[in-house]
């Protein structure tokens, strides 16, 4: 009985150690909201052409995430905001961008950017 005891005792030890994360929880440097009203924002809708075209955030061009690699050297140096429709691609692209080393935000989707951007707009 205390060996099974003891054994529940090991596992559940183990088991809740071995949940723990050793990194910390990295929170961002600026609000999203700030970065993406500021003036010296880039932001890059990363969907195809053709989403593009549909519907975007104000200001915004269009880097297909199948073009964002051949186009880094071009981004070196500015603030980036990247977005898609679900935030997938965006979740790439910010990938891409580390990568070069190249300082982005995830915007996550157009929707969201657009809203930061009317909420300014309002006044809010």
């Amino acid at each position: 009985m205390k060996r099974s005891f003891y054994g529940i005792i090991l596992a559940a030890f183990l088991v809740i150690h071995a949940c723990k994360t050793t990194a910390a929880t990295k929170i961002p440097d600026r609000n999203i909201r700030d970065v993406v009203n500021s003036a010296d924002v880039v932001l890059i809708d990363v969907r195809v052409p053709e989403q593009y075209a549909e519907n975007t955030a104000k200001n915004a061009i269009n880097i297909p995430l199948s073009e964002l690699p051949a186009n880094t050297a071009s981004l070196k140096g500015k603030k980036i905001v990247v977005f898609c429709n679900k935030g997938i691609q965006a979740d790439q692209a910010m990938e891409i961008l580390k990568k070069e080393g190249i300082e982005a935000y995830d915007g996550t989707t157009w929707k969201n950017v657009k809203a930061i951007q009317d909420e300014k707009a309002a006044g809010k």
